[in-house]
């Protein structure tokens, strides 16, 4: 059985969840970014008590086909922005072979149902892990522009302003209490 959930977009999430179901007495084959796979079915007792422990954490169930379509595209889009380091790759392609669609449908897809392009929350995500870089002092900006695929440092300040209307230097002067979760971008 394969149930989907809203908003596990990291390590610590997928943590989370598999220990709320170790409370409701089972334990998923695994806990991956936005689903989580079972042997076997949820009792609806253990269905009710899954419901209100991962509201309670901010978490929730997708039961629409919809809902988990869209979920699946952030999180693939999280996961390899925030959490795969040093790898290159076309966003496109990533999601049509992850999610076994053509691309031009997905984006049409996403567009609709969230109001912005697909390149766009990719852009909004890697201006939230250039944030992180920059509050934690762990990169300079040539370093950042490489490591997120920027084709220039220029190109990453100007995108980096258009989103947040600082620079990256006057972004970091102010500090890390304007990041953002990742699930809120």
């Amino acid at each position: 059985m394969k149930i989907y959930i809203k908003n596990i977009v990291c390590p610590r999430c997928v943590n989370a969840v598999e220990q709320i179901f170790h409370n409701i007495g089972t334990r998923p084959v695994y806990v991956h970014l936005g689903e989580v796979l079972l042997q076997e079915s949820l009792s609806s007792e253990q269905l009710q008590s899954l419901n209100t422990l991962l509201k309670q954490l901010g978490f929730e169930l997708l039961n629409d086909s919809l809902k988990q379509q869209i979920d699946r595209i952030k999180s693939i889009i999280i996961s390899h922005i925030h959490y795969k380091e040093d790898e290159k790759f076309i966003f496109s392609e990533v999601l049509a072979d992850e999610l076994h669609k053509d691309y031009s449908v997905l984006s049409k897809l996403f567009s609709e149902t969230e109001g912005i392009t697909i390149e766009q929350y990719v852009i909004l995500q890697k201006i939230e892990k250039v944030k992180e870089l920059l509050a934690y002092n762990q990169m300079n900006l040539n370093e950042i522009s490489y490591k997120l695929n920027y084709s220039s440092v220029a190109h990453l300040s100007a995108q980096f302003k258009k989103v947040t209307g600082l620079t990256p230097t006057q972004f970091k002067a102010q500090g890390i209490h304007l990041r953002k979760f990742l699930n809120e971008v």
